[in-house]
């Protein structure tokens, strides 16, 4: 297989090499030009001639990364995934990556062209975890044009993507919650903030909670719907995405009583809208029965916080809430990975870390006290048995051979 080197301009590199080999087996030269160093066209050179070699050789094509993307999210991405992931693709494709690097042909993009928009990026002032979202977008997509035959290696797998910010999220402590919930005893949404931090579902599972999903004498419920808004497509009904996002919650007596509050209205509203009422069968609705945004709640939560003057939280924090009081609580965090239907309980761990250092100085301690109470338990009960030798070696030289019946009753059960 031979291939040849010739500089064009100063960082530009002229290659040819035999290609593979037609319907008669006769090979056509192809040329290919590269910019940077002679040793990143030597690389490239090597590259070729081994991919030829391996029969891998993927003849060069003129789409862009653009076009490339558009076709990766009208094709995998329409069939493989949920319609608010397509969109948040789309968004990330629209908003990063076509503009750093949609007008290179996608055969020609290197690890470089990747790691310079990641570095952009970061300038821009976006954040870590978006551009680690970009990241993986970007190798996925390109992965799937190495399925295709379009490339032949996955040059995103080259780049190194910024860490995740480890970030502690905000929340509030028992004492604010109660405040908040002062705060928000007037709004239609009460019982709904009061639900979620009682369970630490997401804005879209309480949204879509449905009756036909709640079990009010055995205090538990199912969640295997969600609510949300989507641009461009309204309100839009769907399943959790992941297996452990369904899950069966299990509810104490202020939740199930919260629940019979929001049933007992619900039969108000419904008499008093008469033919009006639609019965859609969720548990958090608007007054004549039709479904409600998930952003007015966003909206109405914001505005408590902001007019009570309480500390800075999103409505997810009321989540966070949930876990962090159950943590403290010293419930298993096993448990409270599956309550929040998290994928693992690794996430659970990585999330709530910083309530874990006093957690183990409690299990620390308790381990501590444990190992003390049984030390003390050993010592008391040598002791108890070296004083009732004594006792009756003392009441055989007195010539009592009951010696049992002089032991103080106290004494007497320690023995036994």
């Amino acid at each position: 297989m031979r291939g040849n080197i010739q500089q064009r301009s100063k960082g530009s590199w002229r290659l040819r090499y035999d290609g593979p080999p037609d319907q008669r087996g006769k090979r056509k030269q192809i040329t290919e030009t590269v910019k940077g160093t002679k040793k990143a066209a030597e690389q490239v050179l090597r590259e070729r001639l081994a991919t030829l070699e391996t029969g891998g050789y993927v003849p060069k094509d003129k789409e862009t990364v653009a076009q490339f993307m558009q076709r990766w999210l009208d094709t995998y991405a329409a069939t493989n995934t949920r319609l608010r992931t397509q969109e948040g693709y789309k968004g990330n494709i629209r908003r990063y990556i076509i503009p750093a690097i949609g007008h290179v042909s996608l055969q020609g993009l290197t690890a470089r062209h990747v790691q310079r928009m990641y570095s952009d990026l970061l300038n821009r002032g976006l954040s870590a975890t978006t551009v680690l979202h970009v990241h993986r977008l970007l190798r996925k997509s390109i992965s799937d044009a190495v399925k295709w035959g379009l490339l032949t290696r996955n040059v995103a797998d080259a780049a190194t993507p910024p860490r995740r910010e480890q970030k502690e999220p905000a929340m509030w402590d028992a004492e604010t919650v109660d405040l908040f919930m002062d705060a928000a005893k007037n709004s239609r949404f009460y019982q709904l903030y009061r639900l979620a931090i009682l369970t630490g579902m997401r804005r879209s599972e309480l949204a879509g909670l449905k009756w036909e999903n709640v079990d009010l004498v055995a205090g538990r419920l199912s969640i295997v719907n969600t609510l949300q808004r989507i641009p461009g497509h309204g309100l839009v009904e769907s399943t959790p995405k992941t297996a452990r996002s369904r899950r069966s919650v299990a509810l104490k007596a202020i939740a199930i009583k919260s629940l019979h509050s929001i049933r007992g209205r619900q039969i108000e509203e419904r008499e008093a809208a008469g033919t009006a009422w639609r019965n859609t069968g969720y548990v958090f609705t608007q007054a004549d029965g039709t479904l409600i945004d998930p952003e007015s709640i966003t909206r109405d939560f914001r505005g408590i916080v902001d007019r009570s003057g309480l500390p800075y939280l999103t409505l997810h924090g009321l989540r966070h809430a949930h876990a962090t009081l159950a943590l403290a609580a010293g419930v298993n965090p096993k448990i409270v990975s599956e309550r929040l239907g998290h994928s693992t309980i690794a996430v659970t761990m990585d999330t709530y870390s910083h309530v874990l250092p006093g957690m183990q100085e409690e299990a620390a301690q308790a381990v501590e006290d444990l190992l003390e109470e049984a030390q003390y338990r050993r010592l008391e009960k040598n002791l108890a048995g070296a004083n009732g030798h004594e006792m009756v070696t003392n009441s055989l030289e007195s010539g009592n051979t009951r010696g049992d019946e002089e032991l103080p009753p106290d004494t007497n059960a320690q023995t036994r």
